[in-house]
């Protein structure tokens, strides 16, 4: 690899990973358009799945973050609407990625169709089982769109599956590229049609890269997303294996698409864009989903901000140090307090289950969090704020609100 060249200090590493995932810009002042949220799924490259609704759900958080207020109808029709901005796929984990992503993943789906690195309990799909698999597709093809649920056991042709068998055959369909979500049911439900009935046609007949020029592909989005990253990070944002990846990443440095670089505290070499952008000063104030991009990797949010942070979701209740469903927030270049909170829709509350306050936090991060919840509960359709008395900030968020 070329040799290193400069060395970035941690607060213009932190400036310039903030850049490259959107922040540091103003919001926009009036409402915000599709356009808008092409930008930022440009800059992020794709937005995680999960399907958590304590607050909202995960995909339509980052954007919440970057523009304020937006009509989450924007997001939904260019993820399921006509005509189609947006795919779904793994590649983080389960994800809603621009279309022109879609060719470089395609190795990912023909290695699904052999049967590798997918889940365990879907390879048989790929091998002694295909035949079952191949029957639901035969359906969906004749008979049109289709979720698992429509399934059932007694009515299917030859008695093969029940419900968890057919669910995960449609999930190996799914993960081989053969299906893809046509739409969501309201509750939440994938329901898939053919590929190739889905997607774009420019989409469909765009020949398929060699699996070295799609994993350099990947890298480039990931960095382009990232900033400045280690290789694990630029690796973790797509979920390439060093196998794949590392090579990919010593033929983007020698041509100069990628720069190595040294940051001031980390041990591990990093590489930056050199696209970036290196603001001298960020201004942002943004609640954090735990699933968003620019915190989603935890051993990267710990070496920017200076703060460990980690899904609680599986940990036992008394076990919690923070909660449930977290929050950072960030105020211009730092994490300064973390909210976990519940929308609870039935009373229209946004519930502010504790709060706490970073070591570093200024003097006035009750008056800037409280303005983000006012914010977060009018976009979500919830009249009134409530601040439960746990974590050292509820008392003075309490008093803000």
């Amino acid at each position: 690899m070329a040799p290193t060249t400069q060395t970035l200090s941690l607060a213009q590493a932190r400036r310039i990973a903030l850049a490259a995932q959107g922040f540091g810009e103003a919001r926009p002042e009036g409402p915000v358009t599709a356009r808008h949220l092409t930008r930022v799924l440009d800059r992020i490259a794709l937005l995680q799945i999960d399907s958590v609704n304590i607050v909202s759900r995960a995909h339509y958080l980052p954007l919440f973050s970057r523009l304020g207020a937006y009509p989450r109808t924007l997001l939904e029709q260019q993820a399921w609407g006509k005509p189609r901005k947006l795919f779904e796929y793994w590649a983080h984990e389960a994800s809603l990625l621009p279309m022109a992503a879609q060719p470089l993943l395609r190795w990912r789906m023909e290695n699904a169709r052999d049967g590798i690195g997918i889940y365990g309990g879907l390879k048989p799909f790929a091998r002694e089982r295909r035949a079952e698999a191949d029957a639901i597709l035969a359906r969906i093809r004749d008979e049109g769109p289709m979720a698992p649920s429509e399934l059932d056991g007694s009515k299917s042709a030859g008695g093969w599956w029940g419900w968890s068998d057919a669910k995960s055959a449609f999930e190996w369909l799914f993960w081989s590229g053969l299906i893809t979500t046509a739409t969501r049911r309201p509750s939440f439900e994938r329901v898939y049609d053919l590929t190739e009935r889905v997607l774009p046609r420019a989409i469909v007949q765009t020949p398929t890269p060699s699996r070295e020029d799609a994993h350099r592909g990947l890298l480039v989005l990931a960095a382009r997303a990232l900033g400045v990253a280690t290789a694990s990070d630029l690796r973790d944002y797509f979920r390439q294996s060093p196998g794949d990846a590392n090579p990919a990443l010593e033929q983007l440095v020698e041509d100069g698409t990628l720069e190595p670089v040294r940051v001031q505290g980390w041990s591990q070499q990093a590489y930056l864009d050199p696209q970036a952008r290196r603001p001298r000063r960020i201004e942002a104030r943004a609640l954090l989903a735990p699933f968003d991009p620019l915190i989603w990797e935890r051993p990267r949010t710990e070496r920017l901000f200076g703060v460990r942070v980690r899904l609680e979701i599986y940990t036992p209740a008394h076990k919690r140090t923070h909660g449930y469903y977290v929050l950072p927030l960030l105020l211009n270049d730092q994490v300064v307090a973390r909210v976990d909170l519940k929308a609870d829709r039935a009373a229209g509350v946004l519930r502010v289950l504790s709060a706490h306050a970073e070591p570093h936090a200024p003097a006035d991060v009750a008056e800037h969090l409280a303005a983000e919840l006012r914010l977060m509960a009018d976009w979500l359709g919830l009249e009134g704020l409530s601040v439960a008395h746990r974590g050292d900030l509820a008392g003075v968020l309490a008093q803000a609100i």
